[in-house]
């Protein structure tokens, strides 16, 4: 018997795959890091770039700061078309602390304000509305209340002197 030995091949050494929990693992972190990097640059083009500026004037009827997580401010502009019609009123956010310190001291004067409009924004930490005043100017300092208007109330007329026998 002519038997020929072969010669005995090893299998070339295979390298140990990774258990499939580490892929799945650097899978869901890669994706968390890359979905918050997308919303973190949207919301920095968001707020770098306006939509709309522009200017309204009316009388500042409230400011405020507000918010139970994020504080903001928060401000209310009547919009005065014709006199003795009702205002419309505005409401507009404030980012920056100067300005913001400025129209805490001109609560009720008539003002003309200046803003920027960030649509889109995915928070209401920056602001609760689309509006952001960026500067302001007072127009003119609220007028009293005149004594001869409606508003006022007229004090009554002092009674007349004891009656008595006229001559």
């Amino acid at each position: 018997m002519n038997m020929q030995a072969t010669p005995a091949v090893a299998p070339p050494p295979t390298a140990t795959p990774r258990p499939p929990r580490h892929r799945f693992r650097s899978w869901l972190l890669g994706s968390l890091f890359g979905a918050v990097l997308l919303i973190a640059l949207y919301t920095m083009a968001m707020l770098w770039y306006s939509y709309s500026d522009g200017e309204r004037a009316g009388v500042l009827q409230k400011f405020s700061s507000r918010g139970w997580v994020c504080k903001t401010y928060e401000g209310e502009l009547a919009l005065y078309v014709v006199g003795g019609v009702a205002p419309q009123i505005w409401h507009f956010s404030v980012r920056d602390e100067a300005v913001a310190e400025r129209l805490h001291a001109a609560v009720g004067q008539q003002i003309r304000l200046r803003y920027a409009e960030h649509r889109g924004l995915p928070t209401s930490c920056f602001g609760e509305t689309d509006y952001f005043a960026t500067d302001f100017e007072v127009i003119a300092a609220a007028a009293p209340v005149a004594p001869g208007s409606a508003l006022a109330v007229e004090p009554a007329a002092p009674p007349a002197g004891p009656p008595g026998p006229r001559p």
